[in-house]
């Protein structure tokens, strides 16, 4: 059986690097008498908000409330670089809060649009709220953070205004640093900061949650009923979060989407730091007296371009802000227990399978030999060519079922023995993909990240939703918002959904109506997977 902390890897780990490149990634309001309004779009009153730092004036949009590039922190910039987030200065008069803020320096060649500003001051956060929300609503408030394999992606492409103003919430979507300006540890670091370094993101994102705290009531939002939910490796995140002594008392409930805890294991507090002095020694800064220094010194051009090379990088334990793993913490029963809406969707291995796409028939006992060696005909007994329409859909069935999938259900196992856990599969085999891969010939149904779509105003959808499609997004959006409310996602009009036992009944959102089904460890081959005997254990 699955120990609490043990990873199942596979190939997964072997193509990380190509698939957080080729990932297309990896939720507050009171008016003031600051000035004078100035126009919303469509000649709506512009909303301003008196907010810890200072006044920030938004617009009214689609019908909701939206004030974007609010800065959550200070500048990581400068000295300030490789430290842990601190407050913002105060500004004086209204700031316009009407533009999205750069995304953080990206570590991945491909990801977010070319054009979209980036920067080490990236440090921004965008709120959407109901339209006509007023002091005192007390409104629950959702955090999103992004995935994007902690290399790649940006708060920017996930709008709130269609939750917020659907199902009355207040979103808040941020960015957080990546890749070797967010995960690198170094002992120079560690000797300056109490937190310990390695974990710069997940720093800025319970930065994120603090300021919430601070700024909730003053958006209309209750500061103590505040959801924190990511996917892939903003799923990670969450993980990391919901075993971080410094993120205690912060957030209420959490939702953990295709980024199980017990599959994105932390780094050794050891690895990281022997992965940081490396990358500052090829970057002219040997000296372990005067390496923090130096790092800071490097223009930022030379610090990407080495840090592109980095294996991908991930949390850091052993540290004051993790001190453990966050599956092993969960399993331990020390972590910020709260309820917690966990899932995958049907076909994740599809965008992790991408170099197997010419695939023949021939080549697949090979490839299966490859990985799995004496236990490739276990593997091909439960994955069959004749099953699949193709080689390649055969190898996405398999890699989205070793890791994802099946680590979804341990993670969703450790949960529910503790606390109300509430378990989705994703399925629309007819998913609008990612733009950039609406290819012909091309399946991306059910693949990685075809969910967020169906809860945001997503900038990456590449096509629009059908009829029915729309009305299961419409679903969804009602129960992620029903969970931010009351804890659980049940609604009027919505398919019963009842918590996580031991008879394993997941939810299973389809465009034709929802239900319930208890089989879904067989269909994912989990008993297999999550043996002892499985390969990688």
């Amino acid at each position: 059986m699955h120990r609490p902390g043990q990873v199942h890897r596979g190939p997964l780990r072997s193509r990380a690097r190509t698939v957080a490149a080729a990932v297309a990634l990896g939720v507050l309001v009171a008016l003031t008498t600051a000035g004078p309004a100035a126009a919303g779009r469509g000649g709506s009153p512009a909303p301003v908000v008196a907010t810890s730092s200072g006044t920030v004036r938004g617009q009214v949009h689609d019908g909701a409330e939206e004030f974007l590039g609010i800065p959550y922190a200070a500048p990581p910039v400068g000295d300030r670089r490789f430290r842990a987030p601190r407050p913002h200065a105060r500004w004086s008069g209204v700031r316009e809060a009407t533009t999205q803020g750069p995304a953080c320096v990206q570590f991945a060649a491909f990801g977010i649009d070319p054009a979209q500003p980036r920067s080490e001051d990236c440090l921004n956060l965008d709120v959407y709220r109901p339209r006509g929300t007023r002091p005192g609503a007390v409104l629950p408030v959702v955090l999103w953070i992004h995935g994007g394999g902690f290399v790649q992606g940006t708060g920017t492409q996930f709008a709130g205004r269609a939750m917020a103003d659907d199902y009355n919430v207040i979103i808040v979507s941020i960015n957080y640093r990546l890749g070797a300006l967010g995960y690198l540890g170094l002992p120079g670091f560690d000797a300056e900061t109490p937190e310990g370094s390695g974990n710069w993101g997940l720093l800025d994102q319970i930065a994120a949650l603090r300021w919430i705290k601070d700024n909730a009531k003053a958006f209309g939002g209750n500061p103590r009923n505040v959801t924190v939910t990511g996917q892939s490796a903003g799923s990670g995140s969450v993980c990391g979060i919901l075993a971080s002594p410094l993120a205690s008392g912060l957030a209420a409930k959490a939702v953990l989407q295709s980024g199980p805890c017990t599959l994105l294991a932390a780094r050794s507090r050891a690895d990281a730091q022997a992965q940081g002095t490396a990358f500052a020694t090829g970057l002219g800064c040997p000296d372990p007296a005067t390496a923090a220094a130096c790092l800071r010194a490097v223009p930022a051009a030379a610090l990407t371009a080495a840090g592109m090379q980095l294996p991908v990088p991930g949390l850091t334990s052993g540290v004051p802000a993790l001190p453990v793993d966050p599956a092993a913490a969960i399993g331990s029963g020390h972590w910020n227990k709260m309820p917690v809406l966990i899932g995958s969707t049907r076909s994740e291995g599809r965008m992790f399978a991408l170099d197997q796409v010419a695939m023949t028939p021939d080549q697949y006992p090979a490839y299966l030999a490859r990985q799995y060696g004496p236990l490739a005909p276990e593997v091909l007994a439960r994955y069959p060519l004749s099953a699949y329409a193709s080689p390649y859909h055969a190898v996405s069935a398999i890699v989205g079922d070793a890791s994802f999938i099946c680590q979804t259900s341990v993670t969703a196992e450790l949960l529910r023995r503790q606390v109300p856990t509430y378990r989705y599969e994703f399925d629309d085999p007819e998913s609008p993909p990612l733009v950039g891969l609406d290819l012909p010939g091309l399946d991306m149904g059910n693949a990685h990240s075809a969910e967020l779509a169906y809860l945001f105003d997503f900038t990456m959808q590449a096509r629009p939703f059908t009829a029915q499609q729309a009305a299961m997004a419409d679903r969804m959006k009602h129960a992620w918002a029903a969970f931010a409310w009351t804890s659980t996602p049940n609604a009027w009009g919505l398919t019963l959904w009842p918590p996580l036992t031991a008879r394993g009944e997941v939810l299973k959102f389809r465009p034709a109506g929802d239900i319930r089904f208890r089989s879904f460890d067989d269909e994912h081959h989990c008993g297999f997977w999550n043996s002892s005997a499985a390969p990688g254990r």
